[in-house]
Order: structure tokens, then sequence, then C-alpha cells
């Protein structure tokens, strides 16, 4: 029998979503300032969606954590794309890191787990960081969209994260890859390099590859697997983890 004060938190959060389903991506983020923050985060890998979501925090001055899984596998111009983003924003994007360094894994779990348990290295290198960073919110932001995987078809714009114990909101959920991209030339957010060479979605170096013309976008991504994703937004929650009984602020606009 689910508990009432279950009852309310989720409908509470079914409210919100349906508030918020089609309206502005800073709307809803706006909506998350005001009834989260200080304890918001915002976990972004630098893909387009991502840099869409630091763009309107920047613009918009909200309040909102902001960090990134630093796995130690990034891409050269990954590294290079996070400097320029601080440099242009001014504002620090905190590196959250696993307890193991890469060859810390590699004696403990053997040269490149990612090729024989890619599942394994994700846990160690985003999973795990990602379940340390998110300790103490309330509420974490991603830039996921529906078109993009089956796990994410399903997704609200809020929504009860059962894994980590906080609500999850995902301002990008009804856009097109169409529209992240016309966001970023209208407003010239610098992007990664390696997007014009053939890679729509990046990852770690080692579990990354180019895409060839008719691919699906993610087929890149840990190529010659049934694997599409790290687990962030697809992985299986714990046994009776209860909702929290909170208040949905109602700020204008949203």
């Amino acid at each position: 029998m689910v508990r009432e004060d279950e009852s309310q938190a989720n409908a509470g959060l079914e409210e919100a979503s349906q508030r918020l389903e089609g309206r502005l991506p800073e709307q809803t983020l706006r909506w998350a300032v005001a009834t989260y923050a200080p304890r918001l985060a915002f976990a972004t890998a630098f893909g387009p969606e991502g840099l869409v979501l630091l763009d309107l925090i920047a613009r918009h001055r909200l309040k909102v954590d902001i960090f990134t899984l630093d796995t130690g596998l990034f891409f050269s111009e990954t590294y290079t794309l996070w400097r320029h983003l601080e440099s242009r924003y001014g504002f620090k994007i905190r590196a959250v890191r696993p307890v193991l360094t890469v060859e810390e894994q590699a004696d403990l779990h053997g040269d490149a787990l990612w090729a024989r348990d890619p599942d394994r290295c994700c846990e160690i290198r985003k999973g795990d960081p990602l379940d340390h960073a998110l300790r103490g919110h309330a509420a974490w932001i991603t830039a996921i969209r529906r078109d993009q995987t089956r796990d994410r078809a399903s997704a609200q714009v809020v929504e009860w994260d059962r894994h980590h114990g906080l609500v999850k909101v995902n301002p990008l959920l009804s856009w097109s890859s169409n529209e992240v991209w016309s966001y970023l030339r209208d407003h010239d957010v610098p992007t990664n390099p390696l997007h014009a060479k053939g890679y729509p979605s990046i990852g770690c170096w080692p579990c990354t590859s180019a895409v060839r013309a008719g691919e699906d976008p993610r087929a890149g991504r840990w190529r010659g697997r049934v694997k599409t994703e790290c687990g962030l937004h697809a992985r299986p929650a714990p046994k009776q983890q209860p909702l929290p009984t909170f208040s949905l602020a109602r700020p204008k606009g949203a």
C-alpha cells in the first residue's frame, strides 16, 4: 500500500511535469531553481544539449551546482572545450572523478576494462561518482531528449529518480536535434570540434567512434554492442526507496 505522503509527492511531481511540458527550457530551469536551489545540480558531459543548458544557466544567472563526470578518458578536444566554457562564462565547472585513476583501475581489474566489461567500467568511472556527487541534493538537471534512446522515450520533464532518491528535471525532453543545433548556432555557443568530424555523440575515447552516413547518431557509442547508454539514465532502482515529502513552488512564468 502506498503511503499518503508518497502519493502526494508523486502527484506533485506529475502536476509539475504536466504544467512544464512544452514550456521553454529556461522556464523549467527557473522553476527548478525556485523550487530546489541551493540543493540543485546539473551534470554535463559537454554534449550539444548540455551546452544549451549551460548557456541558459549562464545567460539567466541561475544558481545551479554545475559539474562534469571526469572519467579521465575524455578526448583532448573535450578537455579543451571544458576550459573554453569556463573562460567564456566566468564560472567553474566542478570535476567529479572516480576513486580509481585509469591506471589504478587497470591494476585492479586488468587493462582496457571498457573493452571486456563496459558496463562495469561505466559504473566505476561514471555511475559511482555520480552517486557521490548527488548526495545532499534535492534535485538534478539533465540534458536528455526523448528521441535519443528507447530508455529516454518515456521520461517526464519532472520525475522521481528512484536510484538516487531525488527529483530529476529534464528541460530539453521535447526538443529535436535540429532545435538544439539551431540554438547553438544562434547564440554562438562553442561546441566540440569532433562533432564536425562525424561524432554526433561523444563520450570516453575508447568507446566512441565516428558515425557513418545513414547510421543512428549513437551508433558510434560502444560500437558493435547492444549497449547504447552509460547507465546513468537507465539504472535499476533499489527496493523500497520512498518518495520524500516536499512542496512545489510555482514561480512566475512557470
